[in-house]
């Protein structure tokens, strides 16, 4: 494949990233006072086991560095959506939990975001999304 078509999608990507957050941050703010990173994490912890996750975990689901999630939790623990939980076997392991009114904020707010990714992208086939989405898993790293 020619490197300057894989580097265009790249620079596409990066570009529809942009658009897509700033549209979804917009969107979810405005509603539920929330940004789409915020939306993201509380997302994957909805759908853990138990509503919760090891930060570690949760680090490498978001791409981001264990400090880095401890700074994302911080505000979502001072207003009631998130709760620190730790391992009564081992101190050193913390988990994030999802409260009752985190877990009823992410599920209303999945009905902005599946209203602005339609909005976004149109009427794709099966076929296409699934081929971009493989190829965001192997950019990813994540192979899902």
């Amino acid at each position: 494949m020619d490197d300057t078509l894989t580097t265009e999608f790249c620079l596409r990507m990066g570009r529809a990233w942009a658009t897509l957050s700033r549209r979804l941050d917009s969107a979810l703010g405005g509603h539920h006072g929330i940004s789409f990173a915020d939306y993201q994490l509380l997302l994957h912890l909805q759908r853990a086991p138990g509503g919760r996750l090891r930060r570690v975990d949760l680090a490498e689901k978001l791409g981001l560095t264990a400090s880095g999630v401890t700074r994302s939790l911080l505000p979502l623990e001072k207003i009631g959506l998130v709760d620190r939980q730790s391992d009564p076997r081992d101190a050193r392991v913390g988990y994030a939990i999802i409260t009752a009114t985190g877990s009823e904020l992410v599920t209303n707010a999945t009905t902005v975001v599946d209203n602005i990714s339609r909005a976004m992208l149109g009427a794709p086939s099966r076929a296409q999304l699934e081929a971009t989405s493989s190829l965001l898993a192997q950019l990813a790293g994540t192979g899902q």
